[in-house]
């Protein structure tokens, strides 16, 4: 698929949720108007039977009137859910046509809070934050979702079999469009923020509270229908008022024993639910689709548990929450409650559902969120269809790219990068903003990306499991009261750690030791690289002393020495942006100063 596929795809959904929207906003006006008479109906017909304007029988006029408002209360609801599924859509499509214009720099989800200290590449690589890969490929509707991505882009999957086995689902996801936007449609409409489902996994998991009452559950089922058709035998002078009474009273004082158990159990109940009734939709999409990929499939199953679908599960909660809300009415809901016991005989039914499936509902969500991270892996893959899945292999450390770029640069130049194996470095020198830290990050970046499970930007990329480490953007702490130097040394101290970890270390090192003199800068940096490179692990380092260069000699069946340079032409600087063999040769310090307006001489007087 090429890039000109999606954008259709996105603008032709994006159109025709415009042009149900319109369709749907008219039918909403005309079903509220339509209320409005039934209501006015109900109101002129009863007001015309109690000042006796009107026969008794008009009552049944009445009834007809509240029976149309019932019905188009239903319909009009009904339309309204399918006003705010299109809102939806339609912003789901113009936020992807969004992402091919290059606007997700705009996007609110950066996932800077996933990104937390010290992580080993995060935030030298751009993975989270403002401009990042999550930024650009985040499409979840969930905070489990959510999480769940930035945990596959925070550590490799734990085998190649396992990113194989990633990349195939994404395979098969990619082009399922309609699929992918429904996963997170209902997520999307609970507002702004994206639904979190520990809250309701919570509710789930934990004691109703219900067991000090129970006794009145059995009871309201001799109570409730006793005293109702006293009620109406007391209402047709069947029988005496005495009898609806004293079972009245008795109803009252059940109500009253009961009240703050249900009250707390209702309480906690609203807090989980928040809207989790309408995943019945999102549920029923996932186990509808026709899946081939074991992992896909495998994701399915685990939404099928004992007797029922996870879909018919919730439904059933629907309606019991239906029935629940019967307490938001501050007016009905007493007189009904005081009637027929419906706390108790709803909130026990309730209590049941949580007990036959509060177990299941964790790995329901955690199925879901699985299913959101993969949906967003293939909308990248589905938006960037010039990116190729790498070949993750079971060897000694490995890294052979061909036409390497950037993955989240418009116009990357490419270039081919390779390391010897085991024990192997590139020594990059270049003048500034040549494209020295850009390359490393190119690399380390769709390292990550592949062993995520994503295509990355490259025509060809071999790669073994590696575990990535950076050193590119240490910051001092004035809170800490830590210098840049030392936090240069406590990076290098962490990434020395993990080299000594069973997996191969594949590193990037941005001008090692900044924060000291040149003689022990040189020093340091040779010494840091040898013990890298002596644990086995393998990566590239930036570098303006060119005699840590001097390595190549030391180790020339694995340390290479490579370069970019840049040009003048007519007093201005030029960049090319290839790597070419070898150590550099020029320098553009003194220029850069220059042209940026500072007067230094051409040599030191």
């Amino acid at each position: 698929m090429r890039e000109g596929e999606a954008r259709r795809a996105y603008a032709e959904r994006s159109a025709a949720a415009a042009v149900r929207l319109v369709a749907l906003d008219r039918a909403g006006a005309r079903l509220a108007n339509l209320r409005t008479v039934a209501f006015l109906g109900l109101l002129a017909i009863l007001l015309l039977v109690i000042f006796e304007r009107l026969p008794r029988a008009g009552l049944f006029g009445a009834l007809a009137c509240f029976g149309a408002y019932l019905v188009l209360a239903v319909i009009h609801a009904r339309v309204l859910h399918d006003e705010a599924k299109a809102t939806v859509k339609k912003a789901l499509n113009d936020r992807g046509l969004g992402r091919l214009d290059g606007q997700w720099h705009t996007f609110p989800s950066t996932g800077v809070k996933h990104l937390g200290d010290g992580h080993l590449y995060a935030a030298d690589l751009d993975v989270f934050g403002q401009g990042s890969v999550f930024q650009r490929i985040d499409d979840t509707g969930t905070l489990a979702g959510e999480t769940q991505l930035a945990a596959w882009l925070k550590q490799a999957a734990p085998s190649v079999a396992a990113i194989a086995e990633r990349q195939a689902a994404v395979r098969e996801l990619t082009p399922l469009l309609d699929f992918r936007q429904a996963l997170i449609t209902e997520a999307r409409m609970a507002g702004a923020q994206k639904a979190d489902p520990s809250r309701f996994i919570a509710w789930a998991e934990a004691d109703s509270g219900l067991g000090a009452i129970r006794w009145a559950y059995p009871l309201a089922h001799l109570l409730a229908p006793a005293t109702v058709v006293l009620g109406l035998l007391s209402a047709m002078d069947v029988v005496g008022n005495l009898p609806f009474l004293a079972l009245l009273g008795v109803q009252l004082v059940v109500v009253l024993l009961t009240r703050r158990p249900l009250g707390r159990m209702y309480e906690a109940l609203q807090l989980g639910e928040r809207g989790f009734v309408r995943f019945e939709e999102t549920f029923h999409a996932i186990a509808h689709e026709r899946l081939s990929e074991p992992y896909l499939q495998a994701l399915q199953r685990g939404l099928e548990p004992g007797q029922g679908s996870v879909p018919e599960r919730l439904q059933q909660f629907a309606r019991l929450m239906g029935f629940a809300a019967l307490r938001q009415s501050g007016q009905l809901h007493p007189l009904i409650n005081l009637l027929t016991l419906w706390d108790i005989l709803v909130l026990f039914r309730v209590e049941a559902w949580r007990v036959a499936n509060g177990r299941g509902v964790r790995k329901w969500f955690e199925a879901l969120a699985q299913l959101e991270a993969l949906s967003s892996f293939a909308g990248f893959a589905f938006e960037r269809p010039d990116f190729t899945y790498p070949q993750l292999v079971e060897a000694p450390l490995t890294f052979e790219a061909t036409q390497l770029r950037h993955p989240l640069l418009e116009s990357p130049v490419a270039n081919d990068v390779r390391l010897r194996g085991p024990g192997s470095a590139l020594v990059i020198t270049g003048s500034n903003m040549s494209g020295k830290t850009t390359l490393m990050r190119a690399m380390g970046l769709n390292a990550v990306l592949a062993l995520a499970g994503l295509p990355v930007a490259a025509g060809q990329l071999r790669l073994s499991r590696v575990q990535v480490l950076t050193s590119m953007r240490v910051k001092d702490s004035l809170e800490r009261g830590v210098s840049y130097f030392y936090a240069e040394v406590q990076r290098i101290r962490t990434l020395l750690d993990a080299a000594k970890l069973p997996l191969p270390c594949l590193f990037f090192l941005d001008e090692l030791f900044m924060g000291t003199n040149t003689k022990e800068r040189q020093i340091a940096s040779k010494h840091v690289l040898r013990l890298l490179l002596d644990a086995g692990s393998a990566g590239a380092i930036t570098t303006h002393d060119l005699s840590l260069c001097e390595l190549a000699q030391e180790r020339p069946e694995h340390v290479e020495n490579v370069h970019f340079r840049d040009h003048m032409t007519q007093g201005q600087m030029h960049f090319d942006y290839a790597l070419r063999p070898g150590v550099v040769q020029t320098t553009n310090a003194l220029e850069v100063l220059r042209q940026a307006g500072v007067p230094v001489p051409t040599t030191e007087s």
